[in-house]
């Protein structure tokens, strides 16, 4: 059976596609060696969207949040240690399992940890281009969730195939080696464990740096990181999470799922991302309220001190970009340009997953929220109908 014609199973939502997809899962994947890997389903079943919060806490916080409101929690991060995955030491393992000790009051959360992140992975492209080194690899992510525990990993690699955090290594032959690393992880871990990566939402890292092809057929979901588009190397403003591309901004969150689909990517494995920071810009001169304009990035703030500061007590004034469905700031006075997520921007782009048949939306991160009319609760409004 063609990959094209499995897709379209996948997404048909008929009886007749529920019971192809069974089937295919039973039967599994063949690998390019010819063994078995059994196909995963997507992140959510298609009558619920996922609610993926990525979190980097110590666990000691976890009273403020509700997770009724969410479908996955991700620890970030996990390390390499050679070619084996480590916890950095026995207080991130102590918060990972208070994580963990959530299910019992939510069953239905679902808790992995994830791999990297930016800066987190310097010495993935040499590592995962060795054969046995993504055998260990894979093995010791199966013992970590059978002796810590899990519903499986998160791959944060910044960026195989292209230049991610300054000084990192990169190769061309990275594409081809996260293809096989997935493989060898859905080999170990069997059918029914997670496994998830995130992407970059840009078009360089859709174009080069994964097999989209090879790869979706393995993973239950990607994590599409629809922020950061405009991030803290660029010496421009724009909007760094927008929902739709703009005359002056073509990298959306729009644009990357119109890419994953014409690429064949099953509609419900996509899961989009919401930011809950800003980023910020100094010395940005006043036209276009500061859109568009030279700056210097500096330090933004957690979406739970937006409110208190990007107001006119703080010396900005409040935008609304309606070709890109997105915020922005700018205080004449500062100079200083801000970009972030809102509740009404979070709203739309979970409304936009909804009408899309998305797999979801996804942030970074959880300790960012505000206590009250937080960002979870927006998307939760708009999950539900609430």
């Amino acid at each position: 059976m063609t990959e094209k014609l499995r897709n379209t199973l996948y997404r048909s939502g008929s009886l007749l596609g529920l019971l192809a997809a069974l089937v295919l899962s039973g039967c599994g994947l063949l690998g390019n060696e010819g063994d078995r890997v059994q196909a995963p389903v997507p992140a959510a079943s298609p009558s619920e969207l996922a609610v993926i919060a990525y979190y980097t806490g110590d666990g000691r916080d976890l009273e403020r949040y509700d997770f009724d409101k969410m479908t996955h929690l991700i620890y970030s991060f996990v390390h390499l240690d050679g070619n084996r995955v480590t916890f950095d030491g026995p207080e991130a393992v102590a918060a990972y399992r208070r994580l963990l000790d959530l299910k019992t009051q939510y069953p239905h959360l679902k808790v992995m940890f994830a791999l990297g992140g930016w800066g987190g992975c310097e010495t993935c492209s040499p590592v995962f281009a060795d054969a046995d080194n993504r055998r260990a690899f894979a093995q010791s992510v199966a013992q970590m969730l059978e002796t810590v525990g899990g519903d499986g990993i998160d791959l944060d690699w910044e960026y195989p195939a292209i230049e991610g955090h300054p000084g990192h290594p990169y190769s061309a032959g990275d594409r081809e080696n996260f293809t096989a690393l997935v493989r060898e992880l859905r080999r170990a871990l069997g059918g029914d464990a997670l496994i998830s990566f995130a992407a970059g939402g840009f078009d360089e890292f859709l174009q080069k740096s994964v097999d989209w092809q090879q790869v979706m057929p393995l993973v239950n979901n990607v994590n599409l990181m629809s922020y950061d588009l405009v991030n803290g190397f660029s010496t421009v403003t724009g909007h760094h999470s927008p929902l739709y591309s703009t005359d002056a901004q073509k990298q959306s969150t729009d644009n990357a799922v119109r890419y994953l689909l014409a690429q064949g990517v099953p509609s419900q494995k996509i899961v989009i991302g919401a930011a809950f920071y800003s980023r910020v810009w100094d010395g940005v001169v006043g036209a276009d309220n500061g859109r568009y304009q030279s700056g210097e990035h500096i330090a933004g703030l957690p979406f739970r001190e937006l409110t208190q500061t990007y107001d006119e007590d703080g010396g900005y004034q409040l935008f609304w970009d309606e070709s890109a469905q997105a915020p922005y700031a700018y205080s004449a006075d500062k100079k200083r340009y801000a970009t972030f997520d809102n509740r009404r921007s979070v709203t739309l782009k979970t409304r936009y997953a909804k009408l899309r048949n998305l797999g979801g939306i996804m942030f970074w991160q959880l300790p960012g929220d505000s206590d009250k009319r937080g960002l979870v609760d927006a998307i939760y409004a708009e999950k539900t109908g609430r």
